[in-house]
């Protein structure tokens, strides 16, 4: 981490993870939590404005530290643990390296990129490792793509409009 900025960043995004899932278990429960993906969001705000060591780091510690807190996500965090990782990660190298002249392009490329990947690592140590043998391609088609269909939307409108709020503001890298 390069400085206090991104260090309290990080760890506000973290924080906000684990207060929302909290919040909406216990307003919602679990079929507001799988429609929603709230986790997703903040470790997705912190790859693109802050960076991507920061972005792993937020994607790994949430979900970590909301299975104690909430024991969520109920089947244990090491699946979401590699999704979320990978997003913050992706999210975070991509605003990097991809250069383009409008920068709500760059910031919509990298949160694809990075949601695909993230799905994928997710997908892999949920069927090689968690559920090896039992685990098929319609499992995490259904469980990663449509069942969080509604997050995906959510997050592809929200994520860009806070990046750019907090860039803007002087608070996120251009």
């Amino acid at each position: 981490m390069k400085n206090t900025r991104s260090i309290t960043l990080t760890g506000l995004m973290i924080a906000f993870g684990i207060v929302i899932v909290t919040v909406l278990r216990n307003f919602g429960g679990q079929p507001i939590l799988r429609l929603f993906s709230p986790m997703h969001f903040p470790v997705m705000v912190a790859g693109l404005a802050i960076g991507p060591i920061e972005g792993l780091i937020c994607g790994i510690a949430t979900p970590f530290l909301s299975y104690f807190i909430n024991q969520l996500p109920p089947n244990g965090p090491f699946a979401m643990m590699a999704e979320l990782g990978m997003y913050g990660l992706v999210g975070g190298l991509c605003m990097k390296y991809i250069k383009t002249k409008q920068p709500l392009v760059r910031i919509y490329i990298s949160l694809v990129i990075a949601m695909i990947l993230g799905r994928i690592a997710g997908g892999l140590v949920t069927g090689f490792i968690l559920n090896a043998g039992s685990y098929s391609l319609s499992a995490w088609i259904s469980a990663y793509f449509i069942g969080t269909a509604p997050a995906i939307v959510s997050d592809l409108i929200l994520v860009p409009i806070v990046v750019q709020a907090l860039q803007r503001a002087g608070l996120a890298k251009k």
